[in-house]
């Protein structure tokens, strides 16, 4: 019996020690900690951009808005915490973070190497991917380097939408331009098949006037994060992993309880994913 009560006590100092030692385990009981920790805050402080519609701006009566506000704010009901929303300018908004005046940064800042250097990054809340645009009345193409093989694509010179296409579409022509707003032109007066760039601002041009409801996305979203980066995420101080967990969980409650969806839809009525 001696023995048996004996034994029964070295297992349990083995398991312990070994718990102890395992990183995993101590990971596992770091975010437990963490969460545990953080459901107990009253308050979590953003930052955010002073003028970039639609993600951050002071609407007509001067009351700040916009999707990233309103992703701040449904993060923290999700935490049960009061929200403060703060606009600065946007140099000023990582040293305002490393000297404590705020707990995390959403002002659409890409995860970048030189970024992670200063602060740490939640995962990802949305992402800037590249898409294909043509003419409404345009035949269907297949967007793939075999469909468009032969076909002229526009795209602004210099940008790694570029680079993107000379890279995987090298059986295309690509036709460089030094605008925009120029290679847009070329599409709606049928000077190229389509039309490669940045799925968001595109969004933003068929939805609004200028574009005069000539096109539409075609295919799918290209995210290869080589050229397109990692996403836009929050940033939180350097080594506050207890905020950062808690910040993943709220982001996945809110994507799984469908409010994701609706403020999306609400700040980008055409869909670019």
């Amino acid at each position: 019996m001696f023995l048996t009560v004996l034994l029964g006590f070295a297992i349990a100092a083995i398991t312990e020690a070994k718990a102890q030692s395992d990183p995993n385990n101590q990971q596992v009981g770091s975010m437990a900690a963490s969460t545990e920790t953080l459901q107990k805050r009253v308050a979590v402080r953003f930052l955010t951009g002073t003028s970039f519609p639609p993600f951050n701006y002071f609407d007509e009566d001067n009351v700040l808005t916009g999707f990233n506000v309103d992703i701040a704010r449904a993060i923290c009901l999700e935490m049960g915490a009061s929200c403060d929303v703060k606009a600065k300018p946007w140099n000023k908004l990582v040293p305002s973070l490393l000297r404590g005046d705020a707990d995390a940064i959403v002002a659409s800042q890409l995860i970048t190497p030189r970024a992670l250097q200063r602060v740490d990054f939640t995962d990802p809340y949305y992402h800037t991917p590249g898409h294909f645009v043509a003419l409404r009345k345009a035949p269907q193409l297949r967007i793939t380097p075999v469909g468009l093989e032969a076909k002229t694509i526009g795209v602004v010179k210099g940008t790694t939408h570029e680079a993107y296409l000379r890279v995987f579409f090298q059986d295309s022509r690509v036709a460089s331009f030094a605008s925009s707003d120029a290679a847009r032109a070329a599409l709606v007066a049928g000077k190229i098949d389509v039309l490669f760039g940045d799925a968001i601002s595109l969004s933003f041009w068929l939805n609004g006037t200028l574009s005069r409801g000539c096109c539409e996305f075609r295919g799918g979203a290209f995210s290869e994060p080589r050229y397109f980066g990692d996403g836009i995420a929050i940033a939180v101080t350097k080594g506050d992993h207890q905020l950062q967990a808690l910040i993943n969980k709220a982001l996945k409650s809110v994507r799984a309880s469908g409010r994701y969806e609706e403020l999306f839809l609400r700040y980008f009525p055409i869909k670019f994913y």
